[in-house]
């Protein structure tokens, strides 16, 4: 243990203080402050991430174990582990993982082998030989929805009036597939010219701000608003989560459809039409919107508005075909 101490000398001054010590001891590891606090404090912790988020990481770190990888790993092992899995998986995927990966070494306190020069050389490597272009759904502009729409009575009436106001609805809100089926009767507030959706948090809003979604009435039997009214109508909900699944017996559950369960319903709306459904999904509800808003002149500020992107970065793979549309020929 050594001893520091100020003192003061001749007219320069020396900040005299009392004596300090500089233990030799290491610093307490995170998991041994961990370990002492307490389980609101911990729980606190837990929700720093959203249950989507530890989902994801916690399945990447289940498919590196299955490669024989754990923690903690070497810059070897991963390099090897990309080298086997490029083509197979999207760039997008594997960086993913990458990250998962170099997460699960820091909250043990472990250097993370994903930042090694070589890992990170292979990485680009695989960018650079498989492009970073990801796959991306058709979007579902007004024409589409529409002729998805002239089919859907050919359900049982329940399910119709379920995947009619789920599909115009999803549209007209442009939320994500989460928000959509996260939304409950308690949320919706009835305006004269349309109604107001509540979102108490979303994929952007971790902190729980919340925002508030307008969606006016249109004309006839493409109205969202009048179409959700008339789902909940028939279905006799009066709380509780407005999307919900439909047995085959057209009979209805208290629970509500996983996000899943909207791409399910965008799938089938298009193949009843004759459509290729394997280029849909259910973010196609969402991306037509942003693409028929770019169609008819909206400013992105605009369209954020009502999609809560946070930026135009996003906004700009449909705004940019958009625009690149209208250019008019120079011959």
């Amino acid at each position: 243990m050594t001893k520091i101490s100020a003192k003061s000398t001749g007219t320069t001054t020396v900040r005299t203080s009392k004596t300090a010590t500089i233990s030799n001891q290491p610093a307490k590891p995170p998991q041994a402050v961990l370990d002492g606090l307490s389980a609101t404090a911990d729980s606190f912790m837990d929700a720093a991430q959203s249950e989507a988020s530890k989902c994801a990481y916690a399945s990447d770190i289940r498919m590196f174990a299955a490669s024989g990888i754990t923690v903690p790993a070497t810059a070897a092992q991963v390099i090897e582990y990309l080298a086997q899995h490029a083509g197979k998986l999207s760039v997008a995927t594997l960086e993913r993982r990458l990250i998962s990966l170099h997460k699960a070494h820091l909250e043990n306190s472990l250097k993370s082998p994903t930042v090694h020069i070589t890992v990170k050389r292979t990485m680009q490597g695989i960018r650079r030989t498989f492009g970073t272009k990801q796959k991306q759904a058709r979007p579902m502009v007004k024409d589409d929805l529409l002729e998805a729409m002239v089919m859907i009575d050919r359900q049982k009436p329940i399910k119709a009036a379920r995947d009619r106001a789920l599909l115009l609805v999803g549209f007209a809100s442009a939320m994500r597939r989460s928000e959509l089926v996260a939304v409950m009767v308690e949320h919706l507030t009835y305006l004269p010219n349309g109604v107001e959706i509540f979102l108490p948090h979303s994929k952007t809003d971790q902190e729980r701000q919340g925002r508030t979604v307008f969606v006016p009435f249109a004309n006839g039997d493409r109205c969202p608003v009048r179409a959700l009214m008339q789902w909940l109508d028939v279905a006799e909900i009066k709380e509780g989560f407005v999307f919900r699944a439909v047995t085959r017996h057209d009979r209805i559950a208290r629970h509500g459809l996983s996000a899943q369960s909207v791409a399910l319903v965008v799938k089938s709306s298009v193949a009843r039409v004759g459509g290729d459904a394997d280029k849909v999904s259910g973010h196609s509800l969402r991306a037509g919107y942003c693409t028929q808003a770019a169609m008819s002149g909206l400013q992105p500020w605009q369209i954020r508005e009502q999609t809560g992107h946070k930026s135009d970065v996003t906004l700009a793979r449909y705004i940019r075909a958009v625009a690149k549309r209208a250019i008019p020929s120079l011959l």
